[in-house]
């Protein structure tokens, strides 16, 4: 008769049983979302009304990724920086690129945003982010100061006998328009779009913020049935597709003004994934002539342990 089983081994079975399907979890959940550019933006206000904007973006990960989009609401270029599309974004830690913008606004309440995308090259995906950040207020700017023009030399005049006049007032200086001060127009949040290829398929995952409206995403693939994503804020959803090879996704959604097709990249070690061959010949041969021997020195133990179990008669 075999001994009852401890209840306590059945618990331990079930705790192990749990924590593997947790670490199996965390090691699908965790790629994706992880790679982000981390953006920052502050601005200065002139008396004059001229904003200068400093923007700043860094890396969310030790390996060097590459800035693929980078657009601003301030209608001037970008300069006094690194920051730029294609620049390549040092890894975590060893710095950041920056640039900077200047421009005189008209609006009350412009928007002052910045728009980064980077891409991460690892060897078994390849993962593309974007992130969006309003800038915020600092300090006040200093008045650049401006040539003044050259008066010419006063030439001399006869003179005349001076004429009383009334006393003197003080001058009034001459009314001015209020300057406009830029602050951040409150919209709801942007939600966050992840595109990643592996070796078996192109995800796309959309993490939408507690504060943000519902996001529909429309996914046509060149080949194959199109997808529909819906994501409600503060909730997180992906889609993806079997990777083939020349596979594009096109995405639409409201609101949406790049809808350029996205494809699917081959990693790097996709071949180094894939399994072995099996064997054939001679190696064959030699593996099912030693399971026959494992198989009959099995049996024979088994015979041995039966000859030699202990009976007790009365």
């Amino acid at each position: 008769m075999n001994p009852p089983k401890s209840p306590f081994r059945r618990l331990a079975a079930i705790a192990a049983g749990a924590l593997i399907g947790l670490a199996g979890v965390g090691a699908v959940a965790s790629p994706a979302s992880a790679h982000h550019p981390e953006p920052s933006g502050t601005y200065c206000l002139a008396s004059d009304g001229q904003v200068t904007v400093t923007w700043k973006v860094g890396n969310s990960e030790n390996i060097d990724a590459t800035i693929t989009k980078l657009v601003s609401t301030v209608p001037t270029e970008f300069s006094g920086g690194d920051l730029a599309k294609d620049a390549t974004l040092p890894a975590k830690g060893k710095g950041v690129l920056t640039s900077t913008q200047t421009h005189r606004f008209t609006e009350q309440q412009p928007k002052i945003e910045l728009t980064v995308e980077a891409r991460w090259e690892r060897p078994n995906r390849i993962v593309t982010e974007e992130r969006t950040v309003a800038a915020t207020p600092a300090e006040t700017c200093a008045v650049e100061p401006s040539p003044s023009p050259t008066s010419p030399t006063p030439t001399a005049t006869p003179t005349a006998s001076p004429t009383p006049s009334a006393s003197p007032s003080p001058s009034q200086p001459p009314a001015q328009s209020p300057t406009p001060t830029p602050t951040a127009t409150s919209a709801p949040a942007e939600p966050v779009g992840t595109v990643e290829s592996t070796c078996d398929k192109l995800t796309f995952t959309i993490e939408n913020p507690a504060d943000g409206e519902t996001v529909t995403l429309t996914l046509t693939p060149n080949k194959g049935e199109a997808k529909t994503l819906t994501v409600k804020p503060g909730e997180t959803g992906s889609v993806s597709f079997a990777a083939t090879k020349g596979l594009t996704v096109t995405p639409a959604a409201e609101g949406l003004d790049d809808t350029t097709p996205i494809a699917w990249e081959q990693p790097a070690d996709c071949d180094k994934d894939k399994p072995a061959l099996p064997l054939t010949g001679a190696a064959t041969g030699g593996i099912i002539a030693g399971a026959a021997l494992l198989l009959a020195a099995g049996a024979a133990l088994f015979v041995m342990a039966r000859r030699r179990r202990v009976r007790f008669t009365a």
